[in-house]
């Protein structure tokens, strides 16, 4: 990743992670919080951008494209493709009014990732959109670890299927918490208390996320 090279066995899931990288390691497209567009058109804009940039070499799934056809994950239906704008716009709407950008950042992931307007990489577009919020607030961003994924999802299926928002902003909150603490200045370091913390680990019951020793 840090090099640019791609592996001959899975160049296609190479190109996703070095896109994804090439776009959250970008100052600028990292400080454009939802004050900062002038308009909505000129957010769907860079909503397609940042899309773009992270299925380049995807051709098959449209990168930059709103999806012409329903999505869903397991019993979570997605907004229709004719609906789509218009409820990304009320949406955009609604965020831009709330005060703290922990808020703003949680609200906007939620609208993109509910919304799920591409045929894919919808997850990884909505939380750069959320560490570009925080960011452009002077707030740490915020990391999903390997671990976390499960309580991550369950808190968007919670928000979606039944309307509770609690687990969503509690599980965010936490991570956020947590990616303020973890000392990214020396990659050594870092890659050592990402292992103590079980950063890396498969979801299971029986490990959690903890914080960095001395938090």
């Amino acid at each position: 990743m840090f090099d640019g090279v791609i592996p001959a066995a899975r160049p296609a899931d190479a190109h996703d992670v070095l896109g994804t990288y090439m776009l959250v390691g970008s100052p600028s497209a990292m400080s454009r919080g939802v004050d900062t567009f002038a308009s909505f058109d000129a957010f769907v804009e860079q909503l397609r951008e940042v899309h773009r940039v992270i299925l380049a070499q995807r051709s098959e799934k449209r990168p930059g494209e709103f999806k012409l056809k329903g999505n869903r994950a397991g019993d979570s239906h997605f907004v229709a493709p004719q609906h789509l704008l218009g409820t990304m716009e009320l949406g955009f709407d609604l965020v831009r009014a709330l005060p703290h950008p922990f808020q703003r950042a949680v609200a906007l992931m939620f609208v993109i990732s509910e919304v799920h307007p591409f045929d894919d990489g919808n997850g990884r577009v909505a939380r750069a959109f959320m560490n570009a919020e925080l960011l452009s607030g002077n707030q740490s961003r915020i990391i999903i670890p390997t671990v976390y994924r499960d309580d991550y999802l369950q808190g968007l299926r919670n928000l979606t299927r039944q309307s509770y928002p609690d687990t969503l902003i509690a599980v965010l909150a936490y991570a956020h918490r947590w990616t303020a603490a973890i000392d990214w200045s020396e990659f050594t370091r870092a890659e050592q208390q990402l292992t103590a913390c079980h950063a890396f680990e498969r979801p299971r019951s029986d490990v959690k996320l903890v914080m960095p020793h001395g938090a």
